[in-house]
């Protein structure tokens, strides 16, 4: 099935021979891949590999360039091998770190140390050798580390979520992808080079990052992957070269509600974050970001102006919000909110400009009024006693009511739990039941087990143990909200010690 549609896409299989590594890897899997240069490799390659290894990747590697001629080695240059596994054996002198590979032609293999015929087997205890060597030729064989670096160019690792690279244990990753494309005259703007450049014209898309389980007092930078593709510009793909692409990532000021694209004048006084050191010829490129909580602005471009392309630009991150500027985007919100007493819609900034701090009765007016997209007709009704639960969550300084920058991280969060709700509401009830609370609180990064899915859900849930979505945000706060406060008061991350009076204040509070 792979197979075939990856040749449909690609235009033929003849087209699905020729290319790199990581091309493979993507058009099968689509998947994200991780090329490393094993001349430039990082120091703990091999703890990179040992993950990748056991956790049910992909891992292939090629040989430097060549016409696949077969060198004295045994090895052939130019040439694509699968990495199918990695050993740490012990010698009489010392540990020896092992890697094993597999020729696809099911042939010719490696001549030098460690390879079938090799002395260095009798190096390792008779039943460590009778588990690892077979000497079959078969296309594959075991070489040492140091020789797969000095006799390899390119590691290529296939993984279809981004955690390879990330030392965060056991936390979820949401993604998001949005199509776009160059076209000459309009959107093909090129790098930025200079003052006069076209490269405002490129295509905009706006990043909204914040990090799910620790609260505003732990400002901590989130890991955010950053992947552009760019499509083949014609059916069979190998007809046309690849263009050299890359992305620009700035980092928002202050932030920005409008559906406008950013003019000239906003990358003229703004230097970028991130910027790519060189414009790849390559179908991917991407880069891991540490971002803090905050709004981004991505434009990927060309290293040409007027090169016309289409590609994929997706993003991977434990809690977001991506869209382009002026288009639809698959996270949408209303920007406009409705002022009944004026007649007309202002916007929030202009709404937070007449009332500095808001009560609970405009914020149920607020929510009341913003267009849930993504609910389609079951729309949600916020009752004032709804209003004043989540505002006391939010309320840190006990004022009674919000300002703005409190509004705006509920505002994140609202759009957040909207797309999972949705996501998990397949009948478009409006409701969910436990198994899709379970999946959808599990989206936005709260994993409880299934005992404590169903307490919440009688404890939040309505009399048929359905929960609509206003509930399911008043939960999803409250669940966040006690992770902040774990998050304070435990010293270790593995406990926390009360006194009475904050017992009392907790108990009552949840």
């Amino acid at each position: 099935m792979l197979a075939s549609s990856s040749s449909g896409l690609c235009g033929s299989y003849e087209d699905l021979q020729r290319g790199q590594v990581s091309e493979a890897f993507l058009d099968f899997t689509g998947g994200v891949t991780v090329t490393i240069k094993l001349a430039e490799a990082p120091g703990n390659l091999w703890d990179i590999l040992t993950r990748a290894n056991y956790g049910r990747t992909l891992i292939g590697c090629q040989t430097h360039s060549g016409d696949e001629r077969v060198l004295e080695n045994g090895l052939v240059d130019g040439h694509a091998y699968t990495l199918i596994g990695i050993r740490k054996v012990t010698c009489k002198s010392g540990p020896e770190y092992l890697v094993k590979l597999r020729n696809p032609w099911g042939k010719v293999e490696w001549k030098g140390d460690w390879s079938d015929s090799s002395s260095k087997w009798e190096l390792l205890s008779p039943k460590e050798k009778i588990v690892l060597l077979r000497k079959n030729d078969d296309g594959e064989f075991w070489m040492a580390f140091k020789d797969f670096k000095a006799h390899f160019k390119l590691l290529v690792i296939c993984t279809l979520t981004p955690r390879l690279l990330s030392q965060e244990v056991g936390q979820t990753w949401s993604y998001t992808m949005q199509e776009g494309r160059w076209e000459k005259g309009t959107t093909a703007g090129g790098p930025r080079k200079s003052l006069r450049d076209t490269f405002w014209k490129n295509p905009q898309f706006l990043l909204s990052v914040w990090r799910p389980q620790e609260g505003r007092t732990f400002p901590m930078p989130c890991s955010v992957l950053v992947s552009l593709i760019q499509k083949p510009r014609h059916k069979h793909r190998n007809w046309n070269s690849l263009l050299a692409i890359g992305f620009y990532v700035f980092r928002m000021s202050k932030f920005y509600d409008d559906q406008r694209r950013l003019p000239r004048e906003f990358f003229l006084k703004n230097d970028p974050l991130s910027s790519p050191k060189d414009f790849l010829t390559e179908k991917e490129v991407s880069q891991e970001l540490w971002l803090e909580p905050g709004t981004y602005l991505i434009v990927p471009c060309t290293s040409e102006a007027r090169q016309a392309s289409e590609f994929v630009l997706r993003v991977f991150s434990r809690k977001h919000i991506f869209y382009e500027i002026g288009s639809h985007s698959s996270v949408v919100f209303s920007k406009e909110i409705e002022d009944q007493t004026a007649g007309q819609d202002e916007s929030f900034t202009k709404l937070f400009e007449k009332y500095p701090e808001i009560n609970a009765a405009q914020l149920q007016k607020i929510l009341n009024h913003m267009t849930w997209s993504s609910l389609g007709r079951a729309q949600p009704l916020f009752s004032l006693d709804a209003c004043q639960g989540i505002l006391a969550l939010l309320d840190l300084n006990a004022s009674g009511t919000v300002s703005i920058q409190e509004f705006r991280e509920l505002w994140k969060q609202l759009m957040l739990y909207q797309e999972v709700f949705h996501k998990q509401d397949i009948h478009g009830s409006g409701c969910l039941n436990w198994a899709q609370l379970q999946a959808a609180m599990g989206d936005a990064g709260i994993v409880l087990s299934g005992d404590v899915c169903q307490l919440m859900l009688i404890r939040y849930g309505g009399p048929n143990l359905q929960m609509d979505f206003v509930s399911f945000v008043h939960l999803m706060l409250r669940a966040e909200k006690m992770e902040d406060v774990f998050q304070n008061l435990t010293r270790d991350g593995k406990g926390i010690y009360l006194q009475k009076p904050e017992w009392l204040m907790l108990a009552l509070y949840s």
